[in-house]
């Protein structure tokens, strides 16, 4: 099945539409780009509130008269079949997922329950609604680059490239990936899927490398670095992000697959220093002295070293390229949580302190 969803189109097929969003941290900028933007749309939030999640994220439009938040599990099969009887959704965009390797290499069964099986579960719940008429609906799924594994020292992962996961939290997200497409095969569900490099911005949790290094130079703590530091990853802005999320669920044809970059490769032992001098900078502290700070720890097991995504086709069909060079985004990133400070002490208190002393010690 394809079928265009043009911008002309949307606005008529889209009016007073109900769309799930799954929430992340992704989430979180997805829902307020859509709350603002698209007064007509009904976006409903579904979030089960686990650790890293955070009402505070979307405090600025909470009250909206288009938005609802609703405190849910997609591990829960019965629940999300009763949400989509009664609210009649006519799109989702799943970004719910357990997504931190270093968890995923401790407990993976976790992620096999959410990222394959709450997917599975929200698969199940839109066809069940939708296999009379599946016009104007759409199953958006975003995904991550880590499904194709590891690259040397050239080339790129474009949207044909094999899938080679290889840690649980990839090969979850992977699993995931292909129910999405067999869903789309076997009972002609019409979806997309995103992979994107990784996020970063306002909002994120601190387990990820960007917030987590900020704080901990806040707090004069060690910066772990997981062996030479050499691995290189690409960089995307997480509002960046968004706006390629609402392209693609407005412009895409079903069955389509872009993958979304920043077109930022870093090494994460330079990101980590340039880091070290943003914040120097930012806390008027002598050039250099953040930097000590660095300390590198034992490798993780199954550490791809390179990840480099080439968005050209989301570039070329849909006029997306990020609005932010990784400076400028950086610089953008410090200052957010450098104000918000508040927020960071009140998610890296109690069980998650547990987790950091255990997995970075």
């Amino acid at each position: 099945m394809k079928c265009s969803r043009s911008k002309s189109k949307i606005k008529d097929e889209q009016k007073n539409s109900h769309n799930l969003v799954v929430l992340d941290f992704i989430g979180s900028h997805v829902v307020r780009l859509f709350v603002t933007k698209y007064p007509d749309y009904q976006i409903f939030n579904l979030d089960a509130l686990t650790y890293a999640g955070n009402l505070e994220n979307l405090k600025d439009i909470e009250d909206a008269s288009n938005y609802t938040f609703i405190k849910e599990d997609i591990n829960d099969a019965a629940v999300l079949k009763e949400l989509f009887l009664q609210h009649k959704f006519d799109s989702v965009i799943h970004l719910a997922a357990e997504s931190h390797v270093d968890r995923s290499i401790t407990d993976p069964l976790s992620f096999v329950k959410t990222n394959i099986i709450g997917t599975m579960n929200l698969l199940n719940a839109a066809k069940d609604l939708w296999k009379d008429n599946y016009e104007n609906k759409l199953f958006y799924h975003i995904s991550t680059d880590e499904v194709y594994g590891t690259l040397g020292e050239t080339g790129f992962f474009n949207e044909e490239t094999a899938y080679d996961p290889n840690s649980p939290y990839s090969a979850s997200k992977a699993g995931s990936d292909h129910f999405v497409r067999a869903y789309g095969e076997t009972y002609g569900l019409p979806y997309i899927i995103t992979n994107c490099s990784n996020n970063y911005g306002p909002n994120q949790f601190p387990e990820k490398l960007i917030p987590l290094f900020i704080h901990n130079i806040v707090q004069n703590k060690a910066l772990p670095v997981y062996g030479d530091g050499n691995y290189t990853r690409d960089w995307l802005y997480v509002e960046d992000h968004a706006i390629a999320i609402d392209l693609a669920f407005h412009k895409s044809e079903v069955k389509n697959t872009y993958n979304i970059g920043g077109f930022n490769e870093w090494k994460n032992l330079e990101l980590v220093k340039l880091l070290c001098t943003v914040m120097d900078k930012k806390l008027n502290r002598e050039n250099g002295s953040s930097q000590k700070l660095i300390t590198f720890i034992k490798d993780r097991p199954g550490h791809d070293k390179r990840y480099a995504i080439d968005a050209t086709r989301i570039n070329k069909e849909l006029g997306w390229k990020p609005s932010v060079t990784f400076e400028e985004g950086l610089e953008k990133t410090v200052d957010w949580y450098l104000s918000n400070e508040e927020w960071l002490r009140n998610v890296t208190s109690g069980k998650y302190q547990e987790y950091y002393e255990e997995q970075y010690r």
